[in-house]
């Protein structure tokens, strides 16, 4: 059974045979350790992508991870001084209110969605203080890019939608370390529409929608699902463990983001005790779970494959 058909089987509790698991790996790490990510990508093969054993990160790492600067097309520049790592937006086209309602979307209709595709636009568009300043204040400017953006995002969905798999992608970092940025209401009265309305066209076509969030955002995750979200890819570390036993175990789907702020600093044996406790903590045989170990860069090698031991030892856990 292939990966996707794992995740599928695990986010409609369908049983899946095993639990889905996936490593994903910052072109840093392939800059810091390429001879021991070399082994590692052939010794852990099922949990990466066909011939990730010869990845070659100056060659294959997308644009927004090499250092430079580059504008996308809502004129959002962008700034990397780390090449393997993701660039930031140091230029935000629209930083005065006034210049909201001269905006216009993008004419690309390509399909593409970013990382970063509803709320995060908003900020590169407008800068983290003034968008926050825009939640607090709720001026009539801040319902105009919103809308806006959603509008530019369900058409880029239609587009992409005849060539789209079973599963639609979607990521968007909601959360912040500890909270959401602007709190659950006014999260509900101004991105759950715009989501609602950017996911409606994926679930009509009869496709499921997954949705990566970084951040603290256990308390809409319901939300998430009444915005037609099947499975969620939630942080443990922003989250809590327990937290999301509470919300989601049996009602709603994760791919559980492991503590990716544990791996530097943990010992390979407190990194096996994690993947541990994570599965037995959400585990049920119907599914509802999946397990994404994401590694940066400052991740020892042993830790890796500890991660990896212990991933492939307990994606067949039974109570």
């Amino acid at each position: 059974m292939s990966f996707e058909e794992l995740v599928i089987k695990a986010m409609t509790y369908g049983s899946p045979p095993e639990i889905p698991m996936r490593c994903g790996v910052l072109p840093a790490v392939w800059k810091q350790w390429p001879a021991e990510m070399r082994d590692i990508a052939l010794e852990f093969k099922d949990f990466f992508w066909e011939g990730y054993a010869d990845y070659d990160y100056r060659v294959q790492m997308p644009d927004n991870y090499r250092a430079g600067s580059y504008t996308d097309e809502w004129g959002c520049v962008w700034s990397n001084i780390e090449e393997g790592m993701a660039s930031i937006v140091t230029g935000h086209p629209v930083p005065r209110r006034e210049d909201i309602r001269a905006l216009k979307m993008p004419d690309k209709r390509d399909g593409h969605i970013p990382h970063g595709f509803m709320y995060l636009r908003l900020l590169d568009l407008r800068g983290f203080e003034e968008s926050m300043l825009d939640f607090a204040e709720e001026p009539p400017e801040l319902q105009t890019l919103i809308d806006t953006v959603a509008e530019y995002n369900r058409l880029q969905v239609e587009v992409a939608l005849p060539k789209a798999g079973p599963v639609f992608y979607f990521g968007d970092d909601l959360g912040m370390q500890t909270s959401l940025s602007m709190g659950p209401e006014k999260w509900r009265k101004y991105l759950k529409p715009a989501f609602r309305k950017i996911f409606a066209p994926v679930r009509a076509a009869g496709k499921l929608v997954y949705l990566h969030s970084d951040g603290m955002m256990h308390e809409i995750i319901p939300d998430l699902a009444e915005c037609g979200v099947n499975m969620v890819n939630p942080q443990i570390r922003a989250n809590g463990l327990d937290n999301l036993v509470r919300v989601c175990k049996g009602r709603y789907p994760i791919m559980l983001d492991l503590d990716r702020q544990l791996f530097p600093f943990a010992t390979p044996e407190e990194c096996r005790a994690h993947v541990r406790e994570s599965v037995e903590a959400m585990w049920l045989p119907s599914g509802g779970l999946g397990i994404v170990i994401e590694i940066g860069p400052c991740v020892p090698p042993a830790n890796i494959r500890a991660l990896l031991q212990a991933a492939r030892e307990y994606r067949h856990y039974q109570k």
